[in-house]
C-alpha cells in the first residue's frame, strides 16, 4: 500500500483523511510492515464506505484486512438509523455469521499422538466436507423455519448440543429479530441438507495444541492449559447464507438508487435501515446467523461423538462461539452520549471487553474470547476483549487475513505436496479437494503471530495464548 497517501497517528493507527464525499476517516490498524504489504484496494474500500450515509465516527480496518466485495475482509463499520444510516449486505458479506468455537477437551497432546491417524480419519468420516457437502440431516419447511428462528437453542432442543453451550455463545446462541418469511425458497431449498456440513473454501476443524500461555489469569479463567487439546471449528450459515447475499445484493441497487444514494460502487449496495428492503434484510440477515449458530453446535456435537469413541471420559465444554460477517444492533458512546448502532463486522470479531452488560456472567470478569484463525500449518491464537475505550466499536481482527488470492496460489502450491509437507512436521490434513488443500496452503496467509501482536498494541484486543495444529479436517 501507498502510504504516502495516509497520516500516520501512531505505529499502529494509520488514516486517510477525509476527502471529496468522505463524511468521516478511514481508520486502517496496521504496523509499518503490515501497511506497506496490505493491498491498495483495502485503503480504497476502507474510503469508499466512509461515503456511505450515516456512517458514524470511522471506517476502520483491522490489522489483517484485504480486498474483499465492497466492504474490504476486516472492515468495521457502524450506521445510525436517525441519521439516514444503511444497512448493506455487501458489509456483512456472503458467507453471514461465519465463526468460529472453540471446545476444551482436558487431554493432552500425547494423548492426541497416540491415536492421531485413526482420530483424523474419524474425524473426517463424521465431519461432511467439501463443496455441496450434505449431512444426513434433512428439515422439512417446518422445520427450517425453527431452526431459522431459534439458531443453536433450536439444535440443542433436537439432542444436537448441549443447554450449557448457549451461554458461551454470541446472543446466548439465538439471534432476536429473525424473520423465515424474509428468506427466500430458494435460500431454504439450498440449505434442506446442509445442517452439520462444514462447507469449502477455508472452513476447517482442527485439533489443535495450547503450545503457549500469555497471561496465565485469564488463560486459567477460560480453561486453557499449556500442553492440552482444543477442538476448533470454522464454518458459517452455508448455502443458505450465500443465498441471501447474492439475493439482497442485486436488490438492493435499485433501492439505494430510489433512496437517493450514490454509491462509489456497485459492491457497496445498500438501503436505509428504516426502509422496507432494509428491514426485509435484516430479519433475512438474522435469520442466516441462526442458521449458522446451529450449524456449528450441530458440527460440535458430532465432534463430541467421535471424541466419545476414543475417549469417553472427556465431555469437551464449549470455550466460546464468536461470528465474524454480521450487522448486529449495539450501543455504543459516541461524542458523550449513548447510541444504538446498526454495526457491520466483515471479516471481524466483536471484542468487548470486562464488565460488559452483553457477556454471560461467567465470562464478565475476564472480557470476550476473540477467537483468531491461522492457517492449517502455522497457528491460532486466543485473545480477550480490552475494554479500553472500545476501538472500533469493540471489534479485533478474525484471523491471519490471505496475503495472496487463491488463484495465485494455486498457481504456486499442490494440494498433495502441502499435505505430505505438513504430515511430516506432524500435522495430520484431511480434505476432499486437493485444490482446497493448495488454495488454503499456509503461506497464502499473513503471519498470524505478526497479526494478533498489531492488534494487541493497537488496543484492539490482547493475547491469551498461541494453539498449533495437529489434525485439520479441511473443507
Amino acid at each position: 500500500m501507498d502510504t504516502s497517501k495516509l497520516t500516520r497517528i501512531d505505529d499502529t493507527t494509520w488514516q486517510i483523511d477525509p476527502t471529496g464525499d468522505m463524511r468521516v476517516p478511514g481508520i486502517i490498524f496496521a504496523d509499518e510492515a503490515l501497511i506497506e504489504a496490505m493491498d491498495d484496494k483495502v485503503a480504497e474500500q476502507t474510503a469508499n464506505v466512509a461515503r456511505l450515509p450515516g456512517i458514524v465516527q470511522a471506517s476502520y480496518a483491522m490489522p489483517d484486512a484485504h480486498w474483499g466485495y465492497g466492504f474490504p475482509i476486516g472492515g468495521v463499520a457502524a450506521f445510525d438509523p436517525d441519521e439516514g444510516g444503511v444497512v448493506s449486505a455487501g458489509g456483512v458479506g456472503f458467507d453471514v455469521s461465519c465463526g468460529v468455537r472453540s471446545l476444551l477437551t482436558g487431554l493432552t497432546v500425547a494423548d492426541i499422538r497416540a491415536v492421531q491417524e485413526r482420530l483424523a480419519d474419524a474425524l473426517a468420516a463424521q465431519i461432511p466436507a467439501g463443496v455441496g457437502s450434505r449431512s444426513g440431516i434433512s428439515l422439512n419447511r417446518q422445520e427450517m423455519d425453527a431452526m431459522l428462528v431459534g439458531g443453536a437453542a433450536w439444535a440443542v432442543e433436537q439432542g444436537w448440543g448441549e443447554p450449557e453451550d448457549l451461554e458461551r455463545i454470541e446472543e446466548m446462541g439465538r439471534m432476536a429479530g429473525a424473520d423465515p418469511d424474509c428468506v427466500s425458497e430458494q435460500a431454504k431449498k439450498r440449505q434442506r441438507r446442509e445442517m452439520g456440513t462444514l462447507g469449502s473454501g477455508n472452513h476447517y476443524l482442527e485439533i489443535q495444541a495450547v503450545e503457549k500461555v500469555f497471561d496465565a489469569e485469564t488463560a486459567a479463567a477460560f480453561g486453557l492449559v499449556e500442553g492440552e487439546v482444543l477442538v476448533t471449528i470454522h464454518c458459517g450459515s452455508r448455502g443458505l447464507g450465500h443465498q441471501i447475499g447474492t439475493e439482497f445484493l442485486r436488490d438492493m441497487l435499485p433501492a439505494a438508487a430510489e433512496a437517493g444514494i450514490r454509491l462509489p460502487e456497485r459492491e457497496l449496495a445498500c438501503a436505509p435501515i428504516h426502509s422496507p428492503i432494509g428491514q426485509r434484510y435484516l430479519g433475512a440477515m438474522r435469520a442466516a446467523i441462526n442458521c449458522a449458530l446451529a450449524n456449528r453446535e450441530i458440527l460440535g456435537h458430532f465432534a463430541r461423538e467421535v471424541f466419545d469413541r476414543f475417549f469417553p471420559e472427556h465431555r469437551l465444554p464449549l470455550l466460546y462461539d464468536v461470528s465474524h460477517n454480521t450487522c448486529k444492533v449495539e450501543t455504543h458512546t459516541v461524542g458523550g452520549r449513548p447510541r444504538q448502532l446498526y454495526v457491520h463486522r466483515k471479516g471481524a470479531t466483536r471484542a468487548f471487553g470486562p464488565a460488559h452488560s452483553e457477556l454471560p456472567e461467567a465470562l464478565r470478569g475476564e472480557g470476550q474470547p476473540v477467537l483468531i484463525g491461522g492457517s492449517m500449518g502455522t497457528g491460532s491464537h486466543v485473545l480477550v476483549g480490552m475494554g479500553t475505550g472500545g476501538k472500533g466499536f469493540y471489534s479485533a481482527c478474525h484471523g491471519a487475513g490471505r496475503a495472496m488470492s487463491r488463484h495465485a496460489a494455486l498457481k504456486r502450491w499442490h494440494g498433495r505436496q502441502v499435505v505430505d509437507d505438513l504430515a511430516e512436521r506432524g500435522i495430520l490434513i484431511r480434505s476432499p479437494s486437493a485444490r482446497g488443500v493448495a488454495e488454503e496452503a499456509p503461506g497464502a496467509y499473513k503471519d498470524v503471530d505478526q497479526v494478533v501482536e498489531v492488534a494487541e498494541r493497537a488496543g484492539l484486543a490482547r493475547r491469551v495464548a498461541r494453539l498449533t495444529p495437529l489434525i485439520c479436517v479441511k473443507g
